[in-house]
């Protein structure tokens, strides 16, 4: 597994961690480590008492009038985005299980508490700008396609969508420029946060780690965006409720993902292991 693969960073310094090259199989046994973590830190509750009321919200905005149906789709896509900084209790908890340490769901809350903390939130900021500006290039998209024009229903707007060359423009310009909005993203914050977690670091470092991590990886790391993004659409379609298994898990294999792809060093000792105790 990943101690077989070959280390290939000629960019790492005692001030740049170390970046291994992984393959389909890291991959692969991540996602088991995830699910055994999520099945001994169950977390589902959690996650449903935070999506149901956005998912309340939208769907009660959407019954009241259809202008918003432009952004559903976006806002939903959008938890790609924003998915690594949802998922930060999880890498705490996964870090705190790989330790022995108390694994009870408070814990998932040590992260404010971390010396990185401030470095976590200008991340989490970054990434929160990212989203807000995917959402204004959606809009924009919609509104040069189709004007001001409000949809008179949910069958309409879907007819419009599937069936005008304005629609499949719309289609085909927006997911092209989602795809690089997701792409940014991804090398950004798949390393970076659960980094943030495990070290005391800043955040330039911690997102160039990412970056070069998805550079040195760039099909396994492809793969794994490929099950992030499946994930949270699979997730999404029984009315959101599976969001509430999805997020968690892949929250916990992001942890285990990262401790595969990033040498392992005395930084990692500071934070959690010493700094918040079980």
């Amino acid at each position: 597994m990943t101690n077989e693969n070959a280390t290939v960073d000629t960019a790492a310094s005692p001030a740049q961690p170390v970046v291994r090259t992984i393959g389909p199989g890291d991959v692969r046994d991540a996602i088991v480590k995830g699910i055994a973590d999520f099945e001994a830190m169950p977390t589902h509750v959690v996650f449903l008492c935070l999506i149901y009321p956005i998912a309340m919200l939208v769907v009660a905005r959407i019954y009241a009038g259809y202008d918003v149906l432009p952004l559903v789709f976006p806002l939903l896509t959008g938890y790609t985005l924003i998915g690594p900084l949802v998922a930060i209790g999880m890498y705490e908890l996964s870090r705190r299980r790989e330790r022995g340490l108390d694994i009870s769901r408070k814990h998932a809350f040590d992260v404010i508490r971390f010396a990185s903390i401030g470095a976590i939130a200008r991340l989490s900021v970054l990434l929160m700008a990212i989203y807000f500006a995917w959402i204004g290039t959606a809009w924009a998209l919609y509104r040069l396609n189709f004007g001001d024009a409000v949809p008179e229903s949910i069958l309409a707007f879907t007819l419009q969508i599937v069936t005008t060359p304005a629609g499949w423009a719309l289609v085909f310009v927006g997911c092209g420029a989602g795809f690089i909005f997701a792409t940014a993203t991804f090398a950004l914050s798949v390393v970076s946060f659960p980094m943030l977690v495990d070290r005391d670091i800043d955040v330039v470092t911690a997102v160039r780690t990412s970056v070069r991590a998805v550079a040195a990886n760039p099909i396994t790391m492809g793969i794994w965006a490929f099950i992030v993004a499946s994930g949270l659409v699979i997730g999404s379609l029984p009315f959101f409720v599976g969001l509430a298994v999805v997020l968690p898990v892949l929250g916990h294999a992001t942890w285990h993902l990262y401790r595969k792809v990033v040498e392992p060093s005395d930084l990692s000792v500071g934070q959690g292991g010493t700094g918040v105790t079980g």
